[in-house]
């Protein structure tokens, strides 16, 4: 047999592996339809109930990256700042609550003291 013989079934060959192996995976491959369909039903009802809420995620997800991504530091970066600043917020929301409190608790104890 001739190198060209040889070249051409490579050729074919290698064809056929690339081109028929990704068409053979898209084949056998169900749809999402399918996949849900093949749910428990109390998975179904679950992820029915839930599918806006995720979508939601994923949409307020998307536009803080593209917020971050307007900043001229690394998406990376800009990230742990904005989570930075809500841990900050969080620990002040958490002193003034517990302030408050104790100012409650301060002022109940003065009335049943004056009371007695």
């Amino acid at each position: 047999m001739s190198r060209a013989g040889t070249w051409f079934k490579m050729l074919i060959t290698g064809t056929i592996i690339c081109v028929g192996g990704p068409a053979f995976v898209q084949y056998i491959r169900p749809t999402d339809e399918e996949l849900f369909q093949r749910y428990n039903k109390d998975i179904q009802k679950q992820s029915l109930e839930e599918g806006p809420r995720r979508a939601k995620e994923f949409d307020d997800y998307v536009n803080r990256l593209k917020e971050w991504s307007k900043s001229d530091k690394s998406i990376w970066i800009a990230a742990q700042e904005q989570a930075d600043r809500e841990r900050e917020q969080r620990n002040a929301q958490q002193a003034r609550v517990q302030e408050e409190s104790k100012n409650q608790r301060d002022e109940m104890r003065k009335e049943l003291l004056g009371e007695k």
